[in-house]
């Protein structure tokens, strides 16, 4: 049975995580919107998820709203010494489901409070500023004025340490003139490899990567070649995705959610995959080629 030590560890800020760890996203209900069809399983996969290692959890409550952080209490409170629950702010919840900008220093504030509430905490360990931009990619503008507002809740002693989501190489360092940065939470997977440079300059810096949507996400990764170096090494497509980003920097830390015990198990199983050199470039070709087609679809005709 993996434990999620077996992925190695890597520096979140002034703590050290296991680099397989857990994102809630999923245990909210459809479209990340109410509560889930079965508390109870989301509680034990929580549980589970933390028997088996994992101390970084993923969360926000947007999602639900409130719905993941009140069952990450449920399960989870009073806290184990070692965990890190990390949380990101920036957005709230349309009645119908959609997904908001919420940037005003106001905003930012009831958030924050909101996921202390929620999460029954004192100070949460790290909030993510998450940049709406083009909802799943970055755009450009300044987060002077939000991320200056989390720097004094973190002044306050309400935040331990900041970090960033759905940014710009150039919104990073303009919140790096305002507080430390301790981590970067961009969309990248195997097929999605916009960050492959950041990626890289936040590991020379010591600075943890995040990547969310690290199987695809809604649209989960379909590949010919992937499926195939899945079945060779007789391991699942996802969990060779898993493994592909495992292997890429050693700043990257992996958040996959399920709400399944079984899906659990599989995606920390990933840890243990060992990946050969063929196959390395076989699966790094995949991205390789998406960018190419990506491109060409932006030529002019």
């Amino acid at each position: 049975m993996t434990d999620a030590a077996a992925a190695g560890t890597f520096r979140l800020g002034e703590r050290t995580v296991n680099r397989m760890g857990y994102g809630a996203m999923q245990l909210a209900g459809p479209g990340v919107f109410g509560p889930p069809k079965d508390a109870e399983t989301a509680r034990a996969v929580l549980r589970e998820a933390v028997a088996r290692g994992v101390n970084h959890i993923d969360t926000s409550d947007f999602y639900g709203p409130h719905v993941t952080n009140q069952l990450i209490a449920e399960a989870l409170h009073p806290y184990p010494r070692d965990l890190v629950i990390v949380t990101k702010v920036g957005a709230r919840r349309g009645d119908d489901g959609s997904w908001n900008p919420a940037f005003a220093p106001a905003d930012v504030t009831s958030a924050v409070h909101d996921n202390l509430r929620n999460l029954r905490l004192d100070a949460i360990d790290v909030v993510n500023l998450r940049v709406m931009g083009t909802v799943h990619a970055p755009s450009e503008g300044s987060i002077e004025e939000p991320f200056t507002t989390l720097a004094e809740l973190q002044r306050q002693g309400l935040i331990r340490q900041l970090g960033l989501s759905n940014v710009t190489s150039a919104q990073i360092r303009e919140a790096r003139t305002i507080a430390d940065v301790v981590c970067v939470q961009n969309q990248y997977n195997l097929a999605h490899r916009a960050d492959d440079a950041l990626v890289d300059e936040l590991d020379a810096a010591g600075v943890s990567y995040v990547p969310f949507f690290p199987l695809g996400g809604f649209a989960p990764l379909q590949s010919a070649e992937l499926s195939a170096v899945a079945a060779e090494l007789g391991a699942t497509p996802m969990q060779t995705a898993l493994a592909w980003l495992l292997d890429r920097a050693p700043n990257i830390l992996l958040i996959p959610g399920t709400s399944s015990l079984e899906h659990l198990a599989e995606n920390l199983a990933a840890a243990d995959l060992e990946l050969p050199e063929g196959a390395l470039e076989r699966l790094d070709a995949i991205g390789a080629r998406r960018a190419a087609k990506d491109r060409a679809g932006a030529l002019p005709a």
